[in-house]
């Protein structure tokens, strides 16, 4: 149902999740090997992050359409809660990884792309905690009955 807030909430963070598909994580102004040849680093430069990013959004998605099942809706925003904590991780690894390997690794610039998985982990916690909510008002009206 769209109309619950929960479901905003995961609405915002798949939107997130699928939107690091256009915003880059970081770029250099001069051009690193293997990691900044282009000079923007992006989702698309490592299949893990885009495995990562993917999954992130398609379980936020998917977790609307659940909200008969909050048991499960409840498991898939901790799932999500969970790429998008791995997902800046993996990024920021990878980048310094790389970067502190090469004598450049000081006109490396972060973008807002780094910033945006922690947007969607504040998404997915608010969300979970809306269906935590839902989930005892359900059972506090079971009890009444």
């Amino acid at each position: 149902m769209i109309q619950r807030l929960q479901s905003i909430f995961l609405l915002l963070s798949g939107i997130c999740f699928f939107s690091l598909f256009g915003v880059p994580f970081a770029t250099s102004s001069v051009a690193i090997p293997n990691l900044l040849s282009d000079m923007v680093y992006n989702i698309q430069d490592n299949v893990i992050l885009m495995i990562l990013c993917g999954l992130g959004g398609l379980v936020s998605i998917v977790a609307i359409f659940l909200y008969n099942n909050r048991a499960f809706q409840i498991k898939l925003s901790y799932l999500a809660t969970v790429f998008a904590i791995l997902l800046p991780v993996v990024a920021i690894l990878l980048i310094y990884n790389e970067g502190t390997a090469t004598t450049q690794a000081d006109k490396i610039q972060d973008k807002f792309g780094i910033y945006l998985p922690i947007v969607s982990l504040v998404f997915s916690v608010l969300a979970t905690r809306f269906i935590n909510k839902d989930e005892s008002t359900v059972r506090s009206m079971d009890r009444l009955r």
